[in-house]
């Protein structure tokens, strides 16, 4: 983590990943063949509509096709670089498997240029090895997780993040959630091992407001700020205390901080064995 002299405001308190001391070459160009042109939707519809908020402009980006199916099992594969990748916090890895196809995989902490992986229900419990949840030893860091087999992973991908493998049982496996939730997975799913990489990721102060820009993100206007047509916390007299208990969200649902958002008839509540604990209790807020 490099953190700026404060030369200026806009340089005061800010701070960046030292990105050359983290991946393979900081010049290189992303693998041709894996990599797509995307269109900014700056958080619109179909309809065009905004149902994702504050989001538009922001650099121009290649989005690179990362393999969360991992279907290519028993046949090894070597790191070749480690690359940046504007669409996820996480940096992925560029391999190239023993019958000539590459594919870009999110690397975890540790894995290097050079290292092998492979995906085997056999394989070596190392970093960037993937096999069965049910193979794998209790205490075990995971990330990449299937909630279904063969339908790729889907829980703990962004940086820094893992889950831990608590215990296994009639046929499922308990891991401890990077909310602190636990939860029940069938063993026949599938996830790698060790945790993401770009762990200094969540550390980073990005100092100006230009720099949230340059990422796609627009300025938040205050609930309280708007009027009551607009949000729940909106209208009054100058300045008004919101009128109800619980914050909430612009669509009127409660918000995430010290309360509970779970829908109470969402199909994977029978699989929760722990609750998470909400607040700062939470990995990263301690």
């Amino acid at each position: 983590m490099k953190k700026y002299k404060p030369t200026s405001a806009g340089r005061r308190d800010g701070s960046v990943i030292e990105y050359k001391k983290k991946l393979t070459s900081t010049k290189s160009k992303p693998h041709k063949k894996l990599t797509l042109g995307m269109k900014n939707t700056a958080g619109r519809n179909s309809q065009g509509r905004i149902t994702a908020h504050y989001r538009g402009g922001g650099n121009k980006r290649k989005y690179r096709v990362i393999d969360f199916k991992y279907n290519k099992k028993d046949i090894p594969a070597v790191v070749e670089t480690i690359e940046y990748d504007p669409y996820r916090t996480g940096f992925i890895a560029l391999v190239l498997y023993k019958d000539g196809e590459r594919r870009y995989i999110l690397a975890p902490q540790k894995l290097k240029a050079g290292d092998e992986i492979v995906i085997s229900e056999k394989a070596k419990i190392k970093a960037g090895n993937r096999l069965p949840l049910g193979k794998i030893p209790v205490g075990t860091f995971i990330y990449n997780i299937e909630l279904k087999p063969g339908a790729g992973a889907r829980l703990a991908r962004s940086a820094g993040n893992y889950a831990e493998v608590v215990a296994h049982d009639g046929g499922y496996t308990q891991i401890k959630m990077p909310s602190t939730e636990i939860r029940k997975v069938i063993s026949t799913g599938w996830a790698s091992i060790g945790a993401v990489s770009n762990e200094e990721n969540r550390l980073v102060d990005l100092g100006k407001a230009g720099r949230a820009r340059h990422r796609g993100l627009r300025p938040k206007t205050r609930g309280s700020a708007k009027n009551a047509v607009d949000h729940p916390h909106g209208g009054g007299e100058g300045r008004s205390p919101r009128g109800h208990r619980r914050q909430r969200t612009k669509q009127g649902r409660p918000t995430g901080k010290g309360q509970k958002t779970r829908s109470p008839k969402k199909y994977s509540n029978n699989l929760i064995v722990q609750r998470r604990k909400p607040g700062r209790l939470m990995r990263g807020n301690k």
